[in-house]
């Protein structure tokens, strides 16, 4: 795996290495980790940025909902205006945005420029989600372009290990606006990193046909994937973005940044074992990581009075989790065939639909039923998911890939 940048295919041409380009994937790993960080650091940040801004922290956690709908609204209008573009012009302009989003949200005072501001960093993550599982995998080899999109992919439970627990100790120690600029900062030093070692890739040609939505939904597989995202990160969703107001009301306010840090610790191992299985076990882990986060939910649900065992059941969240992204990609591109793009962008669509209603179903749940109600309401999610995906045997989640 630690194979020199060297590897990588020239600048302008389209032929992947024949050994992983380790350099080049770890940047996107760093531009995930950017975009999943932006996304959910308010849900360690929630009472701090509601006191702040003047207002409940339901309100407060619609900034995860709004960065989601600006996603979800324009993930696929850009990719299909930006389809001739060069992919590291592409990305440069995704990761430049983040900076000036997360910049305007540290140095906002106000709540509805701290919203418009998650916005634009939704509109970038647009861009971002739908470029990057498609860009690792055009540096791999055939037979490694799984491994490929799991190192580019790591960014996400490095971002929950480590990025959101160290934001909201940031938090607590100096302001919530601090952890916004540090991620302003590491943008910068990014920008440089994609500039220097990333390969750059050609768009579609002018001119190439794009294939129509509607006809990416008949192909067989297709569907199912992207029923799966939509519910399974919903249910995650509801969840995580009130983790904090969740332990408050366990009385572990306090513990919030650890049990966060568990969480990423556990998601860390999660895409390691994902990363090593999934060219031959993708319906499998897919299973399993279904009933792994149904089991977590479940002890929150029964057994949420006792703190080793939340302990236990973020453990296992976070296993189950971790890989979830890798595997959700990797099944929309081997479902989408031809049109992978196309369904690619819209994973990329349905993850951001799901994280926007999660965040407002949520907060109806906390109004009306209080944090208690989130662990039941994954359970009632996720018994579809998992009769999708054991019924998708033949084309979805297909017991052996091609």
């Amino acid at each position: 795996m630690s194979t020199p940048t060297r590897t990588a295919a020239p600048a302008g041409t389209d032929t992947p290495p024949q050994r992983l380009p380790l350099l080049a994937l770890l940047a996107l790993a760093t531009a995930v980790f950017i975009t999943s960080l932006t996304e959910t650091l308010p849900a360690g940040l929630l009472p701090a940025m509601s006191a702040d801004l003047g207002v409940g922290e339901s309100a407060a956690g619609q900034t995860v909902t709004i960065y989601a709908l600006g996603t979800a609204l324009t993930a696929i209008p850009l990719t299909t205006a930006t389809a001739g573009w060069r992919r590291k012009r592409l990305l440069l302009a995704a990761m430049a945005g983040f900076a000036a989003a997360n910049t305007v949200t540290a140095v906002s005072a106000n709540y509805p420029l701290t919203m418009a501001a998650r916005f634009v960093a939704g509109v970038a993550a647009g861009l971002a989600w739908a470029l990057l599982a498609g860009y690792a995998r055009r540096m791999a080899p055939a037979h490694l372009q799984g491994k490929a999109i799991a190192i580019a992919m790591a960014g996400i439970p490095v971002a929950l290990s480590l990025g959101v627990p160290a934001g909201t100790f940031l938090g607590k120690v100096l302001s919530w606006q601090v952890a916004f600029l540090v991620m302003t900062a590491l943008t910068v030093g990014l920008l440089a990193w994609i500039a220097a070692l990333v390969p750059d890739h050609p768009g579609q040609p002018r001119g190439a046909a794009k294939p129509p939505m509607l006809r990416t939904l008949r192909v067989p597989g297709v569907t199912p994937v992207l029923f799966v995202t939509l519910v399974f990160v919903l249910a995650h969703t509801v969840l995580y973005t009130y983790i904090a107001t969740f332990l408050d009301g366990l009385g572990m306010g306090r513990s919030t940044d650890l049990v966060l840090l568990v969480f990423g610790a556990a998601s860390l191992a999660g895409i390691w074992i994902v990363g090593a299985l999934i060219h031959r076990r993708l319906r499998a882990l897919t299973l399993a990581s279904v009933l792994v986060v149904g089991t977590a939910a479940a002890v929150l649900a029964l057994f949420s009075g006792t703190p080793a065992l939340v302990y236990a059941a973020v453990t296992l969240w976070g296993l189950g989790w971790g890989g979830v992204p890798t595997l959700l990609q990797t099944a929309a591109g081997d479902a989408g065939g031809d049109e992978a793009d196309a369904a690619q962008a819209m994973l990329v669509t349905l993850w951001n639909v799901a994280m926007a209603g999660g965040g407002v179903f949520g907060g109806v749940l906390l109004d009306l039923a209080g944090p208690s109600s989130f662990p039941w309401t994954i359970l009632l999610l996720l018994a579809p998911v998992l009769l999708v995906v054991a019924a998708a045997r033949n084309h979805g989640f297909p017991a052996r890939r091609s």
